[in-house]
């Protein structure tokens, strides 16, 4: 008589993608055990409570979408607040609206009119694409040139793109930026998607309830471990890094990150703002947040007499680090393709989520993901 394993699926990374997995098997009737390689389930949406503050720890999660059946689901775990993202630019202490609209190119040139901003982009834009005699932009540096043209572009872009991805928006290639969203009205609000908000209980919460049921061990590093995990489970869900899952036998694929230096101030309010982004290369840091501003709301801001700021440097990724921003170039692209054929070839596991898939998702992309993956 076989032998039945204690488990239907081992769910390797307790972040959206495989407590969204969890949930889904869990509610089928099958049994799981999540290992996350860290003390704390939720990956990077994992928050802390600082000062009476609920911080966001990898960076801000603000949560949008605009698939429906993805905003019903979350809404069943937690209830979404009204906080709309409408960051700041600073550059060289002025400050500009983002996304690229009305408020900004008042700011930028004096002007109020429509009209009047769609000539001097334009204007702009066509000195690029004269100088570049018919070929298309072979760098992110000529694309943004014909899309928005210089002023923008040398305020608000090359400075926060370099320090970003560490390297010169010549030396970066054209497709980071394929397009870049220009609106001529007064509209500060960041994303289209008419669903936006982020949990009132924290997501904490609703990692915490779409695992409910599963049994989980935290601090478990799967690589080092596998054969003795693989053993319990009839399937394995994987969410870690592709290469590291086959040893690196293909090469690395290469990764950004990012530092924080989070700070408790003896202030109710430092920015005024959730999120100002620094575009000078002077300012070593790419942007601040401001945890108290996703959650607090006119004069709820100043009931605490302390806030909590998070500076935020873009570094390259060593071993050790967590992987933030995948580095998509030509070779790693092609390295990651070759992965995937590895992938396909190797029973009983599904692989899925932003370092398995190589690419840098919206929450609301992972979680469809991991609502679509075949179990």
């Amino acid at each position: 008589m076989e032998n039945k394993k204690p488990y239907d699926y081992l769910i390797v990374g307790a972040g959206l993608f495989g407590a969204t997995v969890a949930y889904r098997a869990r509610q089928a009737g099958k049994r799981c055990l999540v290992v996350d390689r860290r003390s704390h389930i939720g990956g990077n949406v994992w928050q802390q409570d600082m000062a009476g503050i609920a911080v966001h720890t990898y960076g801000p999660h603000i949560f949008h979408t605009a698939n429906r059946e993805v905003w019903d689901f979350v809404s069943r775990f937690v209830t979404m607040n009204h906080f709309i993202n409408s960051p700041l630019a600073n550059y060289n202490g002025k400050l500009y609206n983002l996304p690229f609209n009305m408020n900004t190119f008042r700011q930028m040139w004096g002007i109020t009119s429509p009209d009047a901003a769609r000539r001097i982009i334009d204007e702009q834009r066509a000195r690029t694409v004269t100088a570049l005699h018919g070929r298309e932009p072979k760098n992110l540096e000529e694309q943004a040139l014909c899309l928005v043209g210089r002023d923008i572009y040398q305020t608000l872009i090359k400075g926060y793109t370099e320090k970003q991805w560490g390297r010169p928006c010549t030396e970066l290639p054209a497709f980071i930026i394929r397009r870049l969203p220009v609106r001529f009205t007064y509209d500060n609000n960041y994303f289209n998607d008419p669903y936006q908000g982020i949990p009132e209980e924290g997501y904490n919460t609703l990692i915490d309830k779409l695992l409910e049921g599963c049994d989980i061990r935290l601090g478990v590093d799967y690589i080092p471990g596998r054969a003795e995990l693989d053993a319990l489970a009839d399937k394995i869900v994987y969410s870690g890094s592709i290469d590291e899952f086959f040893d690196f036998q293909l090469g690395h694929l290469e990764y950004r990150t990012v530092r924080f230096d989070t700070q408790i101030l003896d202030m109710p309010d430092f920015q005024h703002n959730a999120v100002v982004n620094y575009t000078s290369p002077t300012q070593l840091h790419t942007r601040i947040i401001e945890h108290k501003h996703f959650t607090c709301f006119g004069k709820e801001v100043m009931r605490n007499p302390q806030t909590v700021i998070s500076y935020e440097y873009s570094v390259e990724w060593k071993k050790g680090m967590e992987p933030f921003y995948p580095l998509n170039n030509q070779r790693n692209q092609s390295l990651y393709e070759r992965y995937t054929e590895l992938a396909k070839t190797t029973p009983n596991v599904l692989f899925g989520g932003r370092l398995a898939e190589y690419k840098y998702y919206d929450m609301d992309k992972v979680i469809e993901k991991a609502m679509q993956l075949p179990l």
